[in-house]
């Protein structure tokens, strides 16, 4: 068994370092020198002052309301002449209408009895054509008042954005029922959570107006948040950079791969992410005995001359799940590294060989990473929201609560006060204080990748 594994691990690690190898050697060198684009510097113009800006801001509101009076005048004389034209097409109709009905009947009559009266067939002809061009100037009156007209308009006398929201409208009709199940289920309960927040709720009694009392409460008294915080810290500075750097170097690495081994390769590195009660392994892994497979490796090496107590001593469980975290790290973010990888266009691999690129590394800086910031920015979301909401990992390998808090996240404090305890406010704020954290780490990552090629 101990053999198997030593050879299983020495393949993987050989494996690695060839395939490394092979890519970053892969492009050819070509002469010349990679220029940067180099713009020209932009020229500040003179700012006004704020008296000047208020004064430009009040005559633009007087001059649109001028413009809206004018429309408003034009669109009731328009309506009123629409309206005046819908009741004369009316009165036409309804006095015509008896004359074409006859004529109508007249017509049958004489096709079913097969006499074929041309006098009859040419006169309800020609008033059939009449009364049909009389509806459809009715249908075109009725028309021009309608409230897809009156929108028309509106939009029109818009901004750009407005009118192209009306253009496209039916894209919008489409996306509508899943905005508003998202604005329902999603938006709607984060809105509640944040009022909340200021509030002790119990879920039995109308919530409590307690202010800030929450939040002070937390920073102030609450010594197992501050534990949770801090773990949640490293847990995201650690596991974060390391997982998403991880997820594209091997799917950088993979891409290079013939399809069918790259498709083997992808399922090989996805599947720890997916993987269902996969911490019976993690636990038997660092299990406290000399049966543990961390135990018995480092004794038998003479390491240690005891089993080390690893899910029982609060200085090793932090480090254990950011090993466990790693390990499953490559999810959605590493396929999505795939597929952009898999989108680049080959031409532009081309035309930056005859540009100047000398090598792998810029050719990953100045063409790949550019033509994949929409997945790298998803990428990053992803590892940021995993990394901020350990939780699943720190209850199955450290317990809940762990020894001394030492796995206590964010999250696992959100599910005792949440889950267990029923305070909904003060669950609230950790989940507010959370939220914002998520926020300021996309903000930040958002500014760093729009850097990526310059």
């Amino acid at each position: 068994m101990d053999i198997a594994l030593y050879i299983i691990f020495g393949i993987s690690v050989v494996a690695l370092a060839v395939l490394f190898f092979f890519v970053l050697k892969g492009a050819k060198k070509k002469t010349g020198g990679f220029q940067k684009e180099i713009k020209a510097p932009k020229v500040k113009k003179p700012e006004k002052s704020r008296e000047e800006k208020a004064r430009e801001k009040a005559e633009l509101k007087a001059a649109m309301k001028v413009k809206r009076a004018e429309w408003k005048a034009e669109d009731k004389i328009f309506d009123d002449k629409c309206k005046a034209n819908i009741v004369e097409f009316k009165k036409e109709v309804k006095e015509k209408k008896p004359r074409y009905l006859e004529l109508k009947k007249a017509y049958h009559e004489t096709v079913k009895s097969k006499k074929n009266d041309q006098a009859i067939i040419d006169e309800y002809v020609a008033y059939s054509k009449e009364y049909e061009r009389l509806l459809q100037k009715l249908r075109i009156e009725k028309d021009r008042i309608s409230l897809i007209k009156k929108v028309d308009r509106w939009s029109k006398r818009g901004g750009k954005l407005r009118r192209e929201i009306f253009v496209k409208r039916q894209y919008y009709y489409l996306v509508a029922p899943y905005t508003i199940l998202f604005f329902i289920f999603t938006v709607l309960p984060v809105l509640m959570s944040l009022v909340l927040s200021f509030t002790n709720f119990n879920l039995l009694e109308f919530p409590d107006w307690v202010g800030w009392d929450n939040y002070m409460q937390l920073f102030v008294n609450d010594k197992v948040f501050i534990i949770a915080l801090r773990n949640t810290a490293l847990l995201a500075v650690v596991t974060g950079p390391l997982s998403y750097i991880m997820a594209f170097v091997f799917a950088w690495l993979i891409n290079e791969l013939k399809p069918l081994l790259r498709s083997f390769m992808t399922l090989i590195f996805y599947a720890p992410s997916i993987s269902g009660n996969v911490y019976l392994i993690w636990k038997l892994i660092f299990s406290s005995d000399i049966y543990g497979y961390a135990n018995a490796y480092l004794i038998q090496f003479g390491i240690i001359d005891e089993p080390i107590t690893w899910l029982q001593d609060s200085t090793y469980i932090i480090w254990i799940l950011i090993i466990v975290q790693l390990w499953l790290s490559l999810g959605v973010s590493f396929l999505s590294f795939i597929a952009g990888l898999q989108s680049v266009d080959r031409i532009y691999y081309e035309a930056g060989a005859i540009d100047g690129i000398k090598n792998r590394w810029q050719e990953l800086w100045y063409i790949t990473l550019p033509q994949m910031k929409s997945q790298l920015l998803f990428g990053a979301v992803m590892q940021i929201t995993s990394s901020l909401s350990v939780a699943a990992v720190s209850i199955n390998i450290a317990g809940f609560p762990s020894i001394e808090y030492a796995g206590h996240t964010i999250i696992t404090h959100l599910m005792d006060f949440g889950n267990l305890r029923m305070e909904m406010g003060y669950a609230s704020a950790i989940a507010t204080i959370l939220f914002i954290i998520m926020i300021v780490a996309n903000m930040l990552v958002r500014k760093i990748l729009r850097r990526i090629g310059s």
